[in-house]
């Protein structure tokens, strides 16, 4: 199993420096193929990451009948340039409707054909997803919606299966937590649906507004995005598009906290700040600088931070992707701090590795209490899951000694060339055993 070694002397002791760059959201750019089932023809997605994860979506699409080819340039220099390419999804007339175990447990996303297959053929069967290992992250609102809109839902030998005799019929929804994966599978369901949907208490997140305008290219009609509710005139058919995917706001949100937890200077470009006001004002009120231009912004960090508290939310809050981060932060700054994850019942697992490399914390519940130490020792750690993975590396720049962080293919499902771009920056860190496949 491929690891990513780091060495380092402490926080500050080999600053990062340098520019990065963000291209699209994978938790946008998975739906957005997802979303392409429901036109007949050529939909083409541009600015899609380089990552596992789209290779993954991209042969589900495969197995129900898609052409895919995905395209990155292959002659581009991580550290000095975007990676990002262009997908082109070939979606027949009659499509397939199952979607497998093998595939789907290895990306949760794939979850999201759900309701794009039951609006299309009336029908669908996937497997109940796998991926991160954070928490349980149920189907019960999917499932509840989808009856709702007129089909019948049941889980049968591992699968959700989903079949509507007459064609889905427009309803209102009440969502009991703005979950983002429900929001899009029952938003992609009701683009089809005949009448009107109403769906309220959806999710805020840009990738949900990116999602709602393609689908509105598309020719469907949605009115109320970027609000709590959304309104949705059925109509009989879409079409295929062409669409620029939404920078990713939780890989800019990674590289805001890299020179934070290792000291340095870093330029984020193709990040949008306004994604995440709240991240930033809270390493600005820590002692970092903070610089908005067009195209990115700057994270700078030349001395201890301070401590500050997190408390996770739906967007516009903290957004739970980033709390490993927060807390690897929290760490190493001057003070104590109090996490609170309300989103994701396991993400706590974390804390375990980060106390293997000498981090001072105590979880209780949903509650972590992070009293911060100058520096922190290097150890082999797992990462289990993509943000965990990252958030161990960056651990590891504010250690002394050698860190290894096994498990690794987890970070390369949601970051293009994580370790070679940190090695651009300034960062000593390398890839050890096999290469992900």
């Amino acid at each position: 199993m491929e690891s990513f070694q780091i060495t380092a002397a402490g926080p500050h002791s080999s600053p990062l420096e340098g520019t990065v760059y963000v291209g699209g959201a994978k938790n946008s750019a998975l739906k957005l193929m997802a979303a392409a089932l429901l036109a007949p023809g050529i939909t083409t997605i541009h600015n899609v990451p380089e990552i596992l994860d789209v290779t993954v979506m991209a042969e589900l699409l495969r197995r129900l009948g898609c052409t895919v080819a995905v395209d990155h340039p292959g002659d581009v220099d991580p550290t000095t340039e975007l990676t990002s390419g262009v997908v082109r999804i070939g979606v027949p007339e009659e499509l397939g409707w199952e979607a497998p175990y093998e595939l789907v447990r290895r990306l949760r996303a794939s979850i999201a054909v759900l309701g794009p297959l039951v609006a299309r053929c009336h029908r669908a069967s996937v497997a109940l997803p796998g991926g991160d290992a954070i928490g349980s992250r149920g189907l019960d609102m999917h499932m509840a919606g989808l009856r709702d809109l007129g089909a019948e839902v049941r889980v049968e030998h591992g699968q959700v299966v989903a079949e509507v005799r007459d064609g889905l019929k427009g309803a209102s929804l009440w969502l009991d937590f703005p979950s983002v994966g429900a929001t899009e599978n029952l938003l992609m369901a009701s683009v089809l649906a005949a009448g009107t949907t109403v769906i309220d208490n959806v999710a805020r997140e840009p990738e949900i507004v990116d999602l709602c305008e393609m689908l509105t290219e598309m020719g469907a009609r949605i009115s109320g995005t970027g609000s709590s509710t959304l309104t949705v005139e059925g109509v009989d058919r879409l079409n295929p598009v062409e669409h620029v995917c939404v920078s990713d706001r939780i890989v800019a949100g990674t590289w805001a906290f890299a020179p934070a937890i290792a000291g340095g200077s870093l330029t984020v470009n193709g990040g949008v700040a306004a994604h995440l006001d709240l991240v930033l004002d809270k390493l600005i009120d820590a002692g970092a600088e903070v610089n908005t231009h067009e195209g990115g912004f700057t994270v700078s960090a030349d001395k201890r931070l301070r401590s500050f508290d997190v408390v996770t939310l739906p967007f516009p809050g903290f957004p739970t992707d980033l709390q490993p981060f927060a807390m690897a932060l929290a760490s190493v700054s001057d003070g104590t701090a109090m996490i609170t994850e309300n989103v994701f019942e396991s993400r706590f697992m974390f804390a375990q590795e980060l106390a293997r490399l000498g981090a001072d914390l105590h979880t209780d519940g949903h509650h972590a209490v992070v009293r911060g130490v100058p520096l922190l020792s290097g150890a082999p750690v797992v990462a289990h899951d993509i943000r965990a993975g990252a958030a161990l590396v960056l651990a590891g720049l504010a250690g002394m000694g050698v860190t290894t962080v096994a498990e690794s293919h987890h970070i390369d499902r949601g970051y293009p060339h994580f370790a070679e771009v940190l090695a651009g920056i300034g960062a000593d860190v390398v890839r050890i055993g096999d290469s992900p496949a």
